[in-house]
């Protein structure tokens, strides 16, 4: 299963995956390309360290979507890596029906958060302000409705009464590193969009 993985940020999610691919734990999933929307984003450096080719591709002038000239540059080059899993490991980006509708059942996105409880922005602070007793993080396929698709797993995080948010994040990120593969190796062994 040809998997692409599209990020933002620092590529800890993505750094996950690739190990898992690495000791053998990714199923029959198989990172192909590594595509960043910004130059600088350390998820670029992923790629010689993991021996996967790794771009950045110009997002356009907009800061969280894509303009058409830019859609239409992710379009082709997702096509032209023949994905069977598009993976969303903090890409910063809301994306329009063009390009989730030509990969239907393809994309998956990692939120920190058990959904639908704190979609969106800062989820972990939001739960964190709003003082609930367990939160966790959830794999779902992405529609149009921001992290509204179908949940594939979620991992839950009890919020103990010695955790500072920044311990909690840590705890989280923890869980996300083990469910995302985990979830990437359970579709592989199920054909993408299999579950």
């Amino acid at each position: 299963m040809r998997v692409v993985i599209l990020g933002s940020g620092r590529g800890s999610n993505a750094e996950a995956i690739l190990q898992a691919q690495r000791e053998g734990r990714l199923g029959r999933a198989r990172v192909v390309q590594i595509i960043a929307d910004r130059p600088e984003a350390r998820i670029l450096e992923l790629g010689g360290r993991f021996g996967v080719p790794a771009r950045f591709l110009d997002p356009g002038p907009f800061k969280t979507k894509f303009d058409e000239a830019a859609e239409t540059r992710y379009l082709d080059t997702l096509r032209a890596c023949e994905p069977a899993l598009i993976v969303l490991a903090g890409f910063m980006r809301i994306l329009k029906p063009r390009l989730l509708d030509a990969f239907p059942r393809t994309i998956i996105n990692l939120h920190p958060s058990l959904l639908p409880s704190f979609p969106g922005l800062d989820a972990i602070g939001q739960a964190w302000r709003r003082g609930v007793k367990v939160t966790g993080c959830t794999v779902h396929y992405v529609t149009s409705e921001v992290d509204g698709g179908p949940i594939l797993d979620q991992t839950a995080v009890r919020i103990e009464p010695e955790d500072t948010l920044e311990t909690l994040e840590a705890r989280i990120h923890a869980a996300e590193h083990a469910l995302l593969p985990a979830v990437i190796a359970r579709l592989s062994q199920a054909g993408a969009g299999g579950e």
